[in-house]
């Protein structure tokens, strides 16, 4: 089951040629999963990071660029969990602009403790929402 929300391509996303840079999809990306945890998981990086010191760093990510982005389109960006492990979780991440695809990237986060930098298990509300993805 996929979840999907949408962004904007604003100028600071793209090249002069108004065109988006690739790094900048990573950090699209990034922000897709950040609101896909507080608003699908319901675990905040506020709440994650702040009070219970965990983080949740890519260890991977593999990214496949189908049509380039323009200044101003509109792209819905979908997750799909593909495994879940005990301490991390494999995603597929998707971008398209209308019907047309742009990005499909793999990614695998990691929970780890903050404080000590090692991987932890997911906490079991967190690997409940995640599964059931």
């Amino acid at each position: 089951m996929s979840w999907t929300t949408t962004r904007l391509v604003e100028f600071q996303h793209c090249d002069p040629a108004g065109i988006v840079f690739y790094p900048r999809y990573f950090e699209m990306i990034n922000s897709v999963i950040e609101q896909y945890f507080r608003d699908h998981v319901g675990y905040s990086f506020g709440r994650m990071h702040l009070k219970d010191h965990r983080g949740i760093p890519t260890a991977k990510i593999d990214a496949t660029f189908h049509a380039p982005s323009r200044l101003e389109d509109l792209l819905a960006f979908s997750i799909d969990v593909s495994h879940v492990g005990n301490s991390s979780a494999g995603l597929t991440i998707r971008a398209f602009c209308g019907v047309e695809p742009r990005l499909t990237a793999r990614s695998v986060l990691v929970q780890i403790d903050t404080l000590s930098g090692k991987s932890i298990p997911w906490a079991g509300f967190v690997r409940d929402k995640l599964a059931l993805a």
